[in-house]
C-alpha cells in the first residue's frame, strides 16, 4: 500500500457524510491519531482555496467534510427544495439556554425562562439541534436535553466547551437592552 494517506480519508469522509471520530480513521488507517490530526489540517488547508467548494470541519473528536457556506445558493438550485429553518428569538434564547446549562431538564428551562417551553424545545428537536441526552436521576426521571453535532456544524463551533463565554458585563447590558426594550414597547 503507497500509503496515500490523505486520499484514504477523503474518501472516509466523503463515503460516510457524517462526522467520523478522530481514533476509527486512525484504526482504519493503522496510523496514530496525532497523525490523522496533522494530515487532516493539511487537507483543511489546501481545501480552504477559493476555488474549492468543500471544507473539512472537526465536531469534538470527529471530522466532517461539507459543503462551504458561501456554496448554499448554488445548492439551492440544484436541491429545489432549500430547507432554511428560522430560528425565532424563543427558539434562539432556549436554544441558548441548553447549550450553556446542558445537560437540562424542560422544567429548568422553563424555570430559567419563566414560561412553558414545550414547543420550543420539541422544535428545537424536530431541527435537529438538541436531542434527549439521558433522564434525570430523581423522582419522575425527567429528560435531559443537550446539543447535537448539528448544532455544532451550524453554529461553526467545535465542541460545546468553545462556546463564548458570557461575562458579566455582558449580562448588564443585555440586562439594559431588555429594558429600553420594554420601555419602547410601552410607549407604543
Amino acid at each position: 500500500m503507497d500509503n496515500n494517506y490523505k486520499a484514504q480519508i477523503e474518501a472516509i469522509l466523503f463515503a460516510m457524510g457524517e462526522s467520523v471520530e478522530i481514533t476509527k480513521i486512525a484504526n482504519a488507517l493503522e496510523i496514530k491519531p496525532g497523525q490523522v490530526k496533522k494530515i487532516v489540517k493539511e487537507m483543511q488547508s489546501e481545501l480552504d482555496s477559493s476555488d474549492r467548494g468543500i471544507k473539512i470541519i472537526e465536531l469534538d473528536g470527529a471530522y466532517q467534510m461539507c459543503s462551504k457556506p458561501e456554496m448554499y445558493e448554488t445548492l439551492i438550485k440544484i436541491a429545489k427544495q432549500p430547507k432554511r429553518q428560522v430560528l425565532t428569538e424563543v427558539l434562539m434564547e432556549t436554544l441558548s439556554i441548553i447549550a450553556y446549562k446542558q445537560p437540562i431538564t424542560k422544567s429548568e428551562i422553563e424555570r430559567i425562562r419563566g414560561v412553558k417551553s414545550d414547543f420550543a424545545v420539541n422544535k428545537l428537536v424536530e431541527y435537529m439541534l438538541v436531542e434527549e441526552i439521558g433522564r434525570m436521576d430523581t423522582p419522575g426521571r425527567p429528560l435531559l436535553f443537550g446539543t447535537t453535532e448539528e448544532f455544532l456544524r451550524r453554529f461553526g463551533v467545535e465542541s460545546s466547551d468553545n462556546l463564548p463565554v458570557i461575562t458579566s458585563d455582558m449580562i448588564e447590558e443585555f440586562k439594559h437592552q431588555a429594558e429600553d426594550e420594554v420601555t419602547l414597547k410601552s410607549n407604543d
